[in-house]
């Protein structure tokens, strides 16, 4: 590219050639629109509903009839898996964005003020980082299993016991942005604190945080499939990625259809999220060993 052409790149050009050069990027969309579309219009091309029960097809194999075949009660297991896989995503983005937005907002706040409000932030940290959170999550949410707001509950469970990692890392490269000039001079001027938190420090950081979401929404999913796998989770009538999994685990070697159908949609969610993570931390950051170029 010519000096010139390159001088006339905004910085979000030059970020979109970082981010498409590599093949992972290409990859990781391609999956991850096919499976938004499978979420989005999945449970429409299905030919049954995910709780309808077919009583002349109870275990049976995949057919015109039931394209992935069915589970043990008759219920067709590609519908399942697009209700499950639907349900699995929303509590993975709603998850990630809170964990986001604590992270920045937390850690930003620790750094900025420092001193008393710096120490009493990472007390907390601290303490919640040393909490089984797994065995808290299970418990609570028990409590709450068939009521009205035990997704509402989960999702804030889930979020709650997330973000305390990534508010360190906010934090750490929230103290190399304060010492910046601009801040000092918006400090010197009597800015608002909030505004020069979110209008200088927080989109200073912008690229750590768009990667922490990417790979926020594959750690909900995961948290999510776990616990809903043991019970804690999504519980019945209604289906996640994780209770299919749990079903269809003791029949996997025998009546792998049910196993097989949840856990190729789980992986690759995983796979196409991690390669859009790796190409976007790549782009955004141009001191990685393949993003400095455009």
């Amino acid at each position: 590219m010519e000096l010139d052409d390159a001088t006339r790149l905004s910085r979000s050009q030059l970020v979109m050639r970082r981010f498409w050069r590599p093949v992972g990027a290409k990859i990781g969309t391609a999956g991850l629109i096919f499976i938004l579309f499978l979420a989005i219009f999945g449970l429409r091309i299905a030919r049954w509903d995910f709780d309808e029960v077919d009583t002349n097809a109870f275990l049976s194999s995949p057919s015109s009839e039931h394209w992935f075949g069915t589970t043990q009660g008759g219920r067709d297991v590609f519908a399942m898996t697009m209700r499950g896989l639907r349900l699995s995503l929303i509590i993975g983005f709603a998850v990630a964005t809170i964990q986001v937005f604590l992270s920045a907002v937390i850690g930003a706040v620790a750094a900025y003020f420092g001193k008393w409000a710096d120490r009493s932030i990472l007390w907390v940290i601290d303490l919640l980082l040393v909490i089984p959170s797994f065995l808290l999550i299970a418990v609570i949410s028990q409590q709450f299993a068939g009521s009205q707001g035990s997704l509402t509950m989960f999702i804030i469970l889930l979020a709650g016991f997330g973000w305390m990692l990534s508010a360190r890392v906010v934090r750490a490269m929230t103290l190399s942005v304060v010492s910046l000039d601009y801040v000092s001079a918006a400090r010197f001027m009597s800015v608002p604190s909030w505004v020069i938190i979110f209008k200088h420090v927080i989109p200073n950081i912008s690229s750590y945080l768009i990667v922490d979401f990417t790979l926020g929404v594959v750690r909900a999913v995961m948290a999510e499939t776990v616990l809903s796998f043991f019970g804690f989770g999504v519980q019945s009538p209604d289906t996640s990625l994780g209770t299919l999994l749990a079903e269809g685990a003791s029949r996997a070697t025998t009546s792998g259809w049910v196993f097989l159908a949840p856990a190729t949609v789980l992986v690759i969610i995983l796979l196409s999220v991690n390669f859009l993570g790796d190409s976007l931390r790549d782009a955004l950051d141009p001191s990685s060993k393949s993003g400095g170029s455009a």
